[in-house]
């Protein structure tokens, strides 16, 4: 009688999916034919766990098993297992061996390579985006040959090592695992006769102009992907695509954070003490900021919406500028400047405001 399927597997009725995989996995490490050759129990044990495994993780046949057991697959479960066998390589044996049963890959086309270039923009125009034309170079199809690889008056052949399959087979004890023909690459064909111009290859490098439309809001890093802008495929293979990585230079003025632009301002004492009312510089053009009287050193201001505007924002978001001022110390003062701020220091230490406690004393308050 053939042994419960939970049982082989040493899993209970309930067991998730990633259990049963698990369990396959352990067993089917421990009795590969490969790893015991010649021990026919291991053999069988391997069997019995891939058929196990070939219904158990099948959500359909699992539902049939749970109920009608072993009955449920009477007269067809050698059909069953067989078709999913080819599924059990390919997900467990393949991680244990390095590789998968593979599909035939005759008339199967192979997708181009992916290509990556490197733009670098201003800082204004990441702010407001910009649209600019790129060279690159490219794999398309060769002309001479029309992609086929053969000379003029010729064309590819099956590969006799596969048989125009694009994989061969290799024993692996009772069953087959399939691997990428070595002679023709996967591609099923040979070239006797190879095309002057891409020496078979198929491909020839070109170079591409595109226009690239950055959007508003981008920033260093950011990738921009222009689908099927790639290397040519083979066999009819899909064009990989393109990827714009994109670098922001640094301003002279202004710096980011975010969607925020920074900047320092610097001012003089009497603004800082008086007040002003001063122009600055945005992204946006100049903006008057108003300083208050008695503004300190290393306050922060802000100019809403003046910073960068937010990516795929329908309500067209911009982020804020700050602005910190600091306080400038003029380095040389005239004779008279000097008697002026000589009478402004008597005058100040009169000011009522000024009789608070020394930063000294209230230092030996604390201790």
């Amino acid at each position: 009688m053939k042994r419960d399927y939970y049982d082989v597997l040493n899993l209970s009725k309930g067991a998730p999916d990633r259990e049963i995989k698990a369990a396959y996995r352990k067993l089917a490490h421990e009795f590969h034919p490969d790893k015991n050759p010649g021990n026919q129990e291991a053999e069988e044990k391997f069997k019995e766990a891939s058929e196990a495994y070939s219904v158990l993780s099948d959500a359909e046949k699992r539902a049939r098993y749970d109920r009608f057991g072993h009955a449920g697959f009477s007269g067809h479960h050698q059909d069953d297992f067989s078709i999913n066998l080819n599924d059990i390589f390919g997900d467990i044996l393949g991680d244990l061996f390095g590789q998968g049963t593979g599909n035939r890959r005759s008339q199967v086309g192979q997708r181009g390579a992916d290509l990556r270039y490197n733009l670098a923009i201003r800082f204004e125009e990441a702010a407001f985006g910009i649209e600019r034309e790129i060279t690159l170079k490219r794999l398309d199809a060769c002309s001479s040959c029309q992609g086929s690889g053969a000379k003029a008056g010729s064309k590819p052949v099956p590969c006799r090592t596969c048989g125009g399959l694009g994989e061969v087979r290799i024993s692996q004890g009772f069953f087959a695992v399939a691997q990428t023909c070595p002679h023709c690459q996967g591609l099923g064909q040979t070239i006797k006769h190879p095309c002057i111009d891409c020496r078979g290859s198929r491909l020839k490098q070109v170079e591409k102009t595109l226009k690239v439309k950055v959007p508003a809001g981008v920033d260093t890093g950011m990738k921009l992907k222009f689908s099927a802008e790639g290397d040519e495929g083979l066999q009819g293979g899909p064009r990989g695509d393109l990827y714009v990585v994109l670098s922001v230079q640094d301003h002279p003025i202004f710096r980011r954070d975010g969607h925020h632009v920074f900047i320092d301002l610097p001012i003089s004492f009497a603004q800082a003490a008086l007040g002003d009312q001063i122009e600055v510089p945005t992204l946006y053009g100049p903006s008057i900021l108003s300083i208050p009287p008695g503004t300190q050193t290393g306050h922060v201001f802000k100019l809403t919406g003046k910073g960068f505007p937010t990516l795929k924002s329908s309500g067209n978001l911009r982020g804020d500028q700050l602005i910190q001022v600091t306080l400038t110390v003029p380095k040389k003062l005239n004779d008279a400047q000097k008697e002026a701020l000589k009478q402004f220091a008597v005058l100040i230490t009169d000011d009522s405001q000024m009789h608070e406690k020394s930063f000294f004393e209230r230092v030996k308050d604390l201790l």
